[in-house]
């Protein structure tokens, strides 16, 4: 304990974590140690607020040319629960939505053979025109590569296109785990590590803020948990735009890698922790209520998270079609309720992490710029 009583000093002072360390902290500290660090370092960050949005899901079809072996997701052309939304379909899912009061619709989806990156600027006009103030927050490292490349384009030059288009922001999906050797075990198709890198790179210089992630809980190890963490934190130094960092929970149902189950909450709690301390560059950590379930996530409040992400309101199917809630949905009482029985206050938030303040009476809402 002698070693993890020095990393805790200086963790207290506010250094940051080399890696040796922070596998150290990770592997050894006692949970309720954990806790207490990050939720110091949470509070410095943002107080005792705790943050959720308004938003919806549309995954325009879950046919994907790539076959990860964690994935419950994907199917191919032809199988009989595979679907694929038409762009008048889209366009009049958001419709619906129109008057409720949802700030963001994120999309995501496989990557289809069949799209272009033309029809994925599309989707993103016909989601603007139906819902103009909406921020969309669109596709994930691996879909923008595969739609560029197809298109013959620079990274650079087709991102442009899609910020054009009307796409604010980029979710962090398809990161995985960075580690090269395992990842071309799990997901050997998809992008390279440094090809995900270098989407939000240039996302970053381009303005665009993005998200990141890591799937952690199947066969990864903690000194690669902590690789992927570092290389984050690396590009956020030196191109800085990443909003929120999500620890993505593995989930074990309909996929090939059932057999090994999943992680226990003691793990995830270690790594909400330890995604807080290491990544001091990342003001938030978001602790995603439809992977965990409503339970785990408030929880999680107590190891650093200040995010549980949204309403959601039964519009994504990804983490169902592996185990977790089959209709995921909260309304804002719900969230808000959670967040205070967790001893936190809950702020409702844009995509940029602004505050929303509204007038109920209209349920209109004014963005607070200070934030």
């Amino acid at each position: 304990m002698q070693r993890i009583s020095h990393i805790v000093d200086y963790v207290r002072r506010g250094e940051r974590l080399t890696v040796e360390d922070a596998i150290s902290l990770w592997r050894h500290a006692p949970l309720w140690l954990l806790g207490e660090l990050a939720t110091n370092r949470k509070r410095a960050v943002s107080g005792e607020v705790v943050y959720y949005n308004r938003n919806i899901h549309i995954e325009p079809s879950n046919i994907c040319i790539f076959n990860c072996e964690f994935c419950s997701f994907r199917r191919r052309l032809g199988d009989a629960d595979a679907w694929s939304l038409s762009l008048d379909e889209i366009e009049q899912r958001a419709r619906k939505m129109a008057g409720s009061g949802i700030t963001e619709v994120h999309i995501v989806g496989g990557v289809h053979p069949d799209h272009t990156l033309d029809s994925y600027c599309e989707t993103i006009r016909r989601v603007k025109r139906a819902l103009p103030e909406v921020a969309i927050k669109a596709y994930t490292a691996v879909e923008i590569l595969y739609m560029i490349r197809n298109a013959g384009l620079s990274i650079e030059e087709g991102m442009q296109r899609l910020k054009e288009a009307g796409m604010e922001s980029i979710p962090g999906g398809g990161a995985e785990i960075f580690d090269e050797e395992l990842r071309a075990k799990l997901c050997p198709e998809k992008c390279s590590s440094q090809e995900w890198l270098e989407v939000h790179a240039t996302a970053h210089r381009l303005d665009i803020p993005t998200n990141c992630t890591m799937l952690y809980g199947h066969v990864e190890t903690i000194e690669q948990r902590v690789d992927h963490l570092d290389r984050l934190r690396k590009l956020q130094d030196e191109a800085p735009g990443f909003n929120a960092f999500i620890p993505l929970k593995y989930r074990s149902r309909n996929n090939r890698m059932s057999e090994i189950g999943e992680c226990s909450v003691e793990d995830d709690m270690r790594t909400i922790a330890m995604s807080r301390l290491f990544l001091d560059n990342i003001d938030h950590i978001k602790a995603y209520w439809v992977a965990y379930g409503k339970s785990v996530t408030e929880m999680a409040l107590a190891f650093g998270a200040d995010d549980i992400d949204g309403t959601i309101d039964d519009s994504t199917k990804i983490y169902s079609m592996a185990g977790a809630d089959a209709r995921p949905s909260m309304s804002v009482a719900e969230l808000e309720a959670l967040v205070s029985d967790a001893g936190f206050i809950a702020v409702e938030r844009d995509t940029h992490y602004r505050e929303v303040c509204r007038r109920e009476a209209d349920e209109q809402y004014e963005v607070e710029s200070n934030i």
